[in-house]
């Protein structure tokens, strides 16, 4: 495994099991500080469970989960968000019904977060300036790359350490989706962690230094994401080359 400076997210042999049958099977991933890792892998291969274990929707998984070198595993998710890791959910899960401004304002709802409301919202409005001239639109009314810049905005809210993001250019067209990247590109230059789950294994590698291949739950292989770019097997299963 590769070894990083010091890990914002340390993952040691996690296994979650569904009615008997293992949903992931010994995972071990670190992410660093400043540092986008990504999670690549078929549907059904475990990604999304990964990051729910993460957050702690799934709570009985053994295995460690550390998080700034403190154990996470185990605490209910409103504490795990609390100390700044944050997961942007697949299909964005917005309120649909209510004001773009309401669903930001929903991200900050924790003491700490509430304290740099304005703030906060200074910061999402400059990345995303389409949501400061819509904020009185309600969510729902929004295109789909739309709502998927509200939904990183909102969890930018929260004032994460570490963003995890679940599938963020899913029914996005091309151009959508660089723009989503380079969105993350530049929250990492702002001094953010990622986890990113994504199919978009070209875009996905190319955006991350290091990756992990994820299949049947398990990790079938890790390392930079230049070199998996180029291995025969990533490329002739995820590529098409």
């Amino acid at each position: 495994m590769l070894t990083l400076g010091k890990n914002m997210l340390s993952i040691r042999e996690l296994a979650v099991d569904y009615g008997g049958i293992a949903a992931l099977r010994k995972v071990s991933l670190e992410v660093g500080e400043n540092e986008i890792v990504s999670v690549i892998g078929a549907n059904g291969g475990g990604k999304t469970t990964l990051l729910r274990s993460i957050s702690g929707v799934l709570a009985r998984v053994s295995g460690r989960i550390d998080f700034c070198g403190e154990r996470i595993n185990g605490l209910p998710p409103h504490e795990i968000c609390g100390r700044g890791l944050i997961q942007v959910p697949e299909g964005r899960q917005l309120f649909l019904r209510m004001k773009v401004i309401e669903n930001l304002e929903m991200g900050a709802y924790q003491a700490a977060a509430r304290k740099d409301l304005r703030r906060s919202l200074e910061r999402v409005f400059a990345l995303f300036p389409v949501l400061k001239e819509r904020q009185k639109q309600k969510s729902g009314l929004m295109s789909g790359g739309e709502q998927q810049m509200l939904a990183i905005a909102r969890a930018l809210m929260s004032k994460p350490r570490l963003l995890m993001l679940d599938e963020p250019s899913e029914g996005l067209s091309p151009v959508l989706t660089a723009n989503v990247f380079a969105t993350l590109r530049q929250l990492q230059a702002q001094g953010l962690s990622i986890l990113l789950v994504s199919q978009e294994v070209a875009q996905s590698l190319g955006l991350s230094g290091r990756a992990y291949v994820l299949e049947n739950g398990q990790i079938v292989l890790q390392g930079k994401s230049s070199d998996l770019l180029n291995d025969e097997k990533v490329r002739e299963s995820y590529l098409g080359v």
